[in-house]
């Protein structure tokens, strides 16, 4: 039986041990919302670990895909089922960009537990991964004074705790703290890298035989088609798995460079 979650340590090794770890230039799709459309010809689905049943996660994975599941680690969401469980002095500011979440203070014991428990969820539906959110919080107006090396402790306990689990986990947002987290998770989810010029920063990981699972969301680049194509000559040539989705993630549109 697994542990309660230890105290949250920056300079905690990563843990080894046998998971499924996507290959480099793998397809995919991401899709949060709406019912989940299961026909893309893609390997790895990316969708919502509250709002996805067992039965789905088992239909991917029975036609060969496999599945990572969602949740936001740093930020309170209203609607999530297991929103009672956090105090009220764990929650900060609003985030900008989406005024129905709040900052959560990841230094807090009680967090941590509530994450444990999410990745327990996701291994009892099934999922083969998680892609944790917000993983950020030192770079954002949290309402906190947490700490690069608060950052550090969190993202690097929720990576081995999921690992503990056999779950591969994937490094959302902090590009900057790449350098040191690197050996700890087994892909990038990121968004917006072409549009704002940061892919350099996320090339660590091909190097390592890890995916960067790439999303953008300017819509020039659907309307027209030679940026389209330098878009994805460029991401092809640095061997990311980039779709043009979106911003909502329901499915609406999609196009794939690979």
């Amino acid at each position: 039986m697994l542990s309660k979650a230890p105290l949250l340590d920056p300079d905690a090794p990563p843990v080894t041990g046998d998971w499924y770890k996507p290959p480099v230039a793998i397809t995919w799709q991401w899709q949060l919302k709406g019912e989940v459309n299961t026909n893309h010809p893609a390997k790895l689905y990316d969708i919502d670990l509250f709002n996805s049943s067992p039965s789905l996660i088992n239909t991917l994975k029975a036609s060969g895909k496999k599945v990572i599941c969602y949740f936001s680690a740093g930020s309170f969401e209203d609607s999530r089922e297991d929103k009672d469980k956090f105090k009220a002095a764990e929650l900060g500011n609003t985030l900008v960009d989406k005024p129905d979440e709040r900052w959560l203070d990841i230094r807090s014991h009680n967090v941590a537990e509530i994450m444990i428990s999410r990745l327990n969820l996701a291994l009892l539906k099934g999922c083969d991964g998680v892609e944790p959110d917000n993983m950020d919080a030192y770079a954002n107006n949290s309402g906190f004074d947490i700490s690069a090396r608060d950052q550090l402790a969190f993202n690097k306990f929720i990576a081995n705790e999921a690992h503990k689990r056999g779950l591969s986990v994937g490094l959302k947002n902090d590009i900057e703290q790449t350098p040191d987290l690197i050996n700890y998770f087994d892909f990038s989810v990121n968004e917006q890298c072409h549009e704002f010029h940061e892919c350099n920063m996320l090339t660590g990981f091909i190097a390592n035989g890890k995916p960067v699972l790439n999303a953008e969301y300017q819509q020039s680049y659907l309307d027209n088609p030679v940026e389209r194509q330098a878009l994805c000559d460029s991401s092809n040539g640095a061997q990311f798995s980039t779709l043009i989705l979106p911003k909502e993630l329901d499915d609406s549109q999609r196009f794939s460079c690979f």
